[in-house]
C-alpha cells in the first residue's frame, strides 16, 4: 500500500497539468505574476534558489535514463548471450542434474557463464562509461536563457536547467523555448511549433488573455498567449513568465515519444545484419553438425553437446561491446580535439562523410567583422549614415548580430553613446530571413518619428522611393537605381559586405508598426563590413580535400562576397549556383548542378536544406556547419549537423556534433577521429564474420571423416573464451594512414564477399593440421584423440589469434604496420597462455594432453603457410575489389 502510494506520488510530480496552463492563460497579464507568486522585475534570488530545490532542475526526466542497475540489464539483452544462457542451462540439466553424482561435470556451465559474465560485465562498463562521458560532454555545451531577476540592474543570463516556476525571461529571435511559459508582453513574436505538433508554419503568440482571443478547438496546444519548451522563436521578441518546467511541461509528457528514435544508420542495419548473418549460420550448421557426429560416431549425445558447443564458438558475444567500447572511446577523444559528441551514433557518420556544407561567415573568415566604410549615396563618408545605423541596432530588440555589434563597437569608440538619450524607441518590425531587412521607429524630443531601416541592399531599394543624392531626395530610377547597385558591386568586390540605410521621416502613425509602413523610404546610404579569411581556413580546406571531404559553402552572402573570400582560402569558384536560380531548376536539374558547384550564393534557409537534399540524392554523405536559426532546417537534413558552442539555442539543439572552437582544422582532426572508429569496428565484425565462417567448414570436415570427435565441447568454449578476451583491445587499435584518407561507408555487400574469399582459409590449415596429426602423429583411433584434439586446439587458437593481425591492415602485418601495444600484448599473451594449457593440470582436467616437442615445428610451418597465402589471397582481393576494411 505505501509502495502505491508513492509510486502515485512520483508520477503526480511528473505529470502534465493541463488546468495550470489553462488557468495561466485565462489570467490578465497583471494577475498572472501573483497567480504565479512572482512580479514584474522576476524573483530574488534566494526565491529562485528555494524553487529549485523545491521544483527540480529544468530537464526532462526519461524513466530509468542513466540508472546503473538498468544499463546492467540491458547490457546481458542481446541474442548471443541468450543463446549461451539457453546452452548453460542445457549443459547443467545434462552435465549436473540428469548425471550421476561421480560424473557430475561443471566445467562446461563454468566457462559458459565467464563467456556470459565477461561480456556482460564489460558491455555493462563501456555502457555506462559512454553514457557519462556522454553527460559530461553535453555540460560542456551550455545554452542560456535571459531572466530577470529582482535587485538584479539589467537581464542575467543562466544556465537553462537553473529555470523555475514563476521566473520573467526575454526571448528574442533564435533563443529556444526553455520551458511552458506564459507570454506577457510581445513585438511581433513568431514561433515554431514543429518539434511539438509537426507543423512547419510557425505560430504567432499574443500576450491576451483567455477569453479575449479564444483557441479553435479547446487544445492546450493551441493557446495563443502560452508557448511551450522545445519550440522555437523565429522571430520578434517577447517578455515571458514560466509556468511549468522539467518533466511537468507539455514536452515532458510526449518526450518518451521523441528521444532516441533516430532513424538507423547503415552502420547500426550492417552490424544487425552481421548478427542475424551468424545466428542464421548457426541455425543451418549446428544440426548438421549434429546429425553427422551422431550417424558417424554412433554417440548422439556427444553429439549433441558438440553442436551445442559449435554453436558457442559461432557466436560474437563480444560484438555489442566493441561497438559501444570504440564509440565510448572516440567521443572522449574527440573532445580533447574542441569537439563534442551529442550523439554517439553520428560519430559513424562523421568518418563517412565525404561532403561538407559550411556557411562562410566564422568558419572561412576571422568572425571578427568590422564596419571598414559608412558611405552616402555618393560614395562620400558621411557620419550622418552611421548614425541612423546606430539607432538601428541600439534601439532593437531581437538576436544581435555581428554586424549589429561592430556597428555599435565602432560607434562607442566615436562616443556616440549618448545618442541613444536624446531619443526614445516607439517600435520595431523584427528581422526576419524573407525580407532580410529590420526597422526600428524613434522619436526625438520634438516629437518628430521616423522609420530608420537597414538590410540587404536589394531588399533596402525594393521599399524605396527616394535616394537622398548631395543631400536632396530624388526619385528613384532605372538609371539611378544602376548607379546606386554599382557602388555596393564595388565595395564587394572588395570583400567587404554591404548593408544598405534608410529612412522615412515625420511620420504620423503612433504604434502598431508592421511590414507594410516600410514603403515609400529615402535611401540614405551604404554601411560596409570586413571580416577577412581566418590564416588556417585554407590550411584546413586543402587538409579535408586530401582526406576526401569536398567543402562546399552554403551562404546567404552576395555572390561576389563569397567569390572574393573562397579565392582567398583555395575554394574553386568557377561555378556559382543563387538562390532564384535553384528557386527555378527542377529537383533533378538541382542534383546534378548541385554535384558541380562549390559555391551557393544568397540562399534562404529553406534553400539551403534543398541542395543537402539534392547531395544526399546522389549518394553523398553529408555534413553541415551552422550556427544561425537560419541553418536549423539544414542542420537536421544533413547526415550530420555540425554546430558550435556560440551558437543559438536552436541551432545547438539541432546538431549531432559541436564544436568549442568555430574552425574546419577542428573539424578535420574529428573526421580522422571518427573514421577511426568506424576502421576497428569494421575490424571486428570482418575478422569474427570470416573465422566463424571457415571454422563452419572446418568442423564439417573433421566430423565427417574422424573416428572421434575433433575437439571435445570444453575445448571449443575454452578456446572461445581464450580468443573473446583477445578481442577486448580491438578499440585501442591503431589505423593505417592509407585508411583514413577516404571517407568510409558501411558496404553489407562487401563483407559477404568478405568471409566467403577470406573465411575457407583457416579451414585449408586446420584440415593440414588434421593430416599431421593423423600421419605423423598417428592420432588414429579412438585412445589417441586427446593428443589429436591438443594439436588442433593450440593450432585453432593461434590461427584464430593470428588474424587479428592479418585482417586489421591491408598491409604485410608486423613489418609494414604493426598493432598498438595493447592488441599486441593480448593477442601474443592469449596465444601464449593456449600453447601452456596441455602442459598443466588445467588441461589435464578438460582431457588435454601434452604435446611432443617435435609438434612446434609443424606448428610454426602451419602458421607461417597461414600467413603466408592469407597474404597472397588479400593481394588479389585488393587487386581485384580495391577494398579490404
Amino acid at each position: 500500500m505505501k509502495l502505491s502510494k508513492k509510486l502515485k506520488k512520483k508520477n503526480a510530480e511528473f505529470a502534465f497539468n493541463s488546468e495550470k496552463l489553462f488557468l495561466a492563460a485565462s489570467q490578465s497579464k497583471e494577475q498572472v505574476y501573483s497567480f504565479l507568486n512572482s512580479r514584474r522585475e522576476g524573483l530574488y534570488p534566494a526565491e529562485a534558489a528555494s524553487r529549485l530545490k523545491e521544483f527540480g532542475t529544468n530537464e526532462i526526466v526519461v524513466e530509468n535514463k542513466n540508472k546503473w542497475f538498468i544499463l546492467l540489464i540491458k547490457a546481458f539483452i542481446n541474442p548471443f548471450i541468450g543463446i549461451l544462457m539457453f546452452l548453460a542451462l542445457i549443459s547443467i540439466v545434462l552435465d549436473v542434474i540428469l548425471a550421476a553424482p561421480d560424473e557430475r561435470e561443471w566445467v562446461t556451465v563454468i566457462i559458459i557463464t565467464t563467456m556470459v559474465t565477461l561480456s556482460g560485465l564489460l558491455r555493462f562498463y563501456q555502457e555506462w562509461k559512454a553514457n557519462k562521458a556522454s553527460e559530461a560532454l553535453k555540460k560542456m555545451v551550455n545554452n542560456k536563457v535571459s531572466v530577470f531577476r529582482k535587485g538584479s540592474d539589467s537581464i542575467i543570463d543562466i544556465n537553462i536547467v537553473d529555470l523555475v516556476p514563476g521566473d520573467v525571461i526575454f526571448l528574442s529571435a533564435g533563443d529556444m523555448i526553455p520551458a511552458d511559459v506564459r507570454i506577457v508582453s510581445v513585438k511581433d513574436l513568431f514561433v515554431s511549433q514543429s518539434a511539438l505538433t509537426g507543423e512547419s508554419d510557425a505560430v504567432e503568440k499574443t500576450p491576451y488573455t483567455l477569453g479575449e482571443q479564444p483557441t479553435k478547438t479547446g487544445s492546450v496546444i493551441e493557446l495563443n498567449n502560452i508557448a511551450f519548451m522545445g519550440s522555437n522563436v523565429i522571430s520578434g521578441s517577447a517578455r515571458a513568465i514560466v509556468v511549468s518546467t522539467g518533466s511537468s511541461t507539455y514536452m515532458g509528457t510526449i518526450a518518451k515519444n521523441i528521444v532516441g528514435k533516430r532513424a538507423q544508420t547503415s552502420f547500426d542495419k550492417g552490424i544487425n545484419n552481421v548478427s542475424l548473418l551468424l545466428i542464421r549460420f548457426m541455425i543451418v550448421m549446428v544440426p548438421f553438425v549434429f546429425f553427422i557426429n551422431g550417424f558417424t560416431k554412433g554417440d548422439w549425445f556427444e553429439a549433441f553437446l558438440f553442436a551445442l558447443s559449435v554453436a558457442v564458438g559461432l557466436t560474437p558475444e563480444m560484438l555489442p561491446m566493441i561497438v559501444t567500447s570504440n564509440l565510448a572511446k572516440g567521443a572522449v577523444k574527440m573532445s580533447k580535439h574542441k569537439t563534442i559528441v551529442k550523439n554517439l551514433n553520428s560519430i559513424q557518420n562523421f568518418g563517412a562523410m565525404n561532403i561538407l556544407c559550411t556557411d562562410k561567415t566564422g568558419t572561412l573568415t576571422q568572425d571578427k567583422i568590422v564596419l571598414e566604410r559608412y558611405l552616402d549615396v555618393d560614395g562620400k563618408d558621411s557620419e550622418r549614415v552611421l548614425r541612423h545605423a546606430y539607432f538601428n541596432s541600439f534601439f532593437q530588440t531581437g538576436l544581435k548580430n555581428l554586424m549589429d555589434k561592430a556597428i555599435l563597437a565602432h560607434c562607442n569608440e566615436l562616443n556616440f553613446g549618448n545618442l541613444g538619450e536624446q531619443y526614445k524607441k516607439v517600435d520595431e518590425i523584427p528581422f526576419d530571413f524573407n525580407r532580410r531587412r529590420m526597422s526600428v521607429v524613434v522619436e526625438d524630443r520634438q516629437g518628430k518619428k521616423q522609420i530608420i531601416t537597414k538590410g540587404a541592399i536589394e531588399e533596402i531599394l525594393s521599399v524605396c522611393m527616394f535616394a537622398e543624392k548631395d543631400g536632396i531626395p530624388v526619385q528613384v530610377s532605372d538609371e539611378i537605381r544602376k548607379e546606386l547597385l554599382e557602388i555596393s558591386t564595388n565595395l564587394n568586390k572588395q570583400g567587404m559586405r554591404v548593408l544598405g540605410v534608410a529612412q522615412k521621416s515625420w511620420v504620423n502613425k503612433s504604434n502598431s508598426f508592421a511590414v507594410e509602413d516600410e514603403s515609400e523610404m529615402v535611401l540614405i546610404g551604404y554601411l560596409a563590413f570586413l571580416d577577412p579569411p581566418k590564416a588556417s581556413a585554407s590550411t584546413a580546406i586543402k587538409a579535408l580535400h586530401e582526406h576526401g571531404v569536398e567543402v562546399k559553402v552554403l551562404s546567404g552572402d552576395s555572390e561576389l562576397i563569397n567569390r572574393n573570400v573562397c579565392r582567398q582560402v583555395g575554394l574553386s569558384v568557377e561555378n556559382i549556383l543563387l538562390g532564384h536560380q535553384i528557386e527555378e531548376m527542377s529537383n533533378e536539374e538541382l542534383e546534378k548542378a548541385a554535384v558541380k558547384t562549390n559555391v551557393f550564393a544568397k540562399l534562404t534557409p529553406l534553400q539551403k536544406s534543398k541542395v543537402i537534399e539534392a547531395l544526399q540524392a546522389q549518394n553523398n554523405t553529408v555534413g553541415f556547419l551552422g550556427d544561425g536559426i537560419n541553418d536549423a532546417p539544414a542542420l537536421r537534413q544533413a547526415d550530420i549537423g555540425i554546430s558550435v558552442d556560440t551558437a543559438v539555442d536552436i541551432a545547438k539543439e539541432s546538431a549531432d556534433i559541436i564544436l568549442l572552437m568555430k574552425d574546419l582544422m577542428v573539424l578535420e582532426k574529428g573526421v580522422i577521429e571518427g573514421r577511426k572508429i568506424f576502421g576497428n569496428i569494421t575490424k571486428y565484425i570482418k575478422m569474427t564474420a570470416s573465422s566463424n565462417f571457415g571454422n563452419m567448414f572446418s568442423v564439417l570436415g573433421a566430423s565427417a571423416f574422424l573416428p572421434f570427435l575433433p575437439m571435445l565441447p570444453i575445448h571449443i568454449l575454452t578456446q572461445n573464451l581464450l580468443y573473446d578476451i583477445s578481442q577486448v583491445t580491438i578499440p585501442f587499435d591503431s589505423v593505417d594512414k592509407e585508411y583514413l584518407q577516404k571517407p568510409r561507408k558501411w558496404d553489407a555487400s562487401d563483407l559477404k564477399r568478405f568471409m566467403i574469399c577470406i573465411g575457407p582459409i583457416s579451414s585449408i590449415f586446420d584440415i593440414l593440421t588434421y593430416l599431421v596429426m593423423w600421419y605423423v602423429f598417428k592420432c588414429t583411433l579412438p585412445e589417441d584423440q586427446s593428443l589429436f584434439q591438443s594439436g588442433w586446439f593450440i593450432e585453432g587458437l593461434l590461427s584464430q589469434t593470428l588474424i587479428v593481425h592479418m585482417i586489421r591492415t591491408r598491409k604485410i602485418p608486423f613489418i609494414q604496420s604493426r598493432a598498438s601495444w595493447p592488441v599486441m600484448l593480448t593477442t601474443f599473451a592469449i596465444m601464449a597462455i593456449g600453447i601452456a594449457i596441455p602442459f598443466t593440470a588445467l588441461g589435464a582436467s578438460i582431457k588435454l594432453t601434452p604435446l611432443p616437442w617435435s609438434y612446434f615445428p609443424w606448428l610454426v610451418g602451419i602458421l607461417l603457410g597461414y600467413c603466408f597465402l592469407t597474404q597472397f589471397v588479400k593481394n588479389l582481393y585488393l587487386n581485384k575489389f580495391h577494398k579490404w576494411l
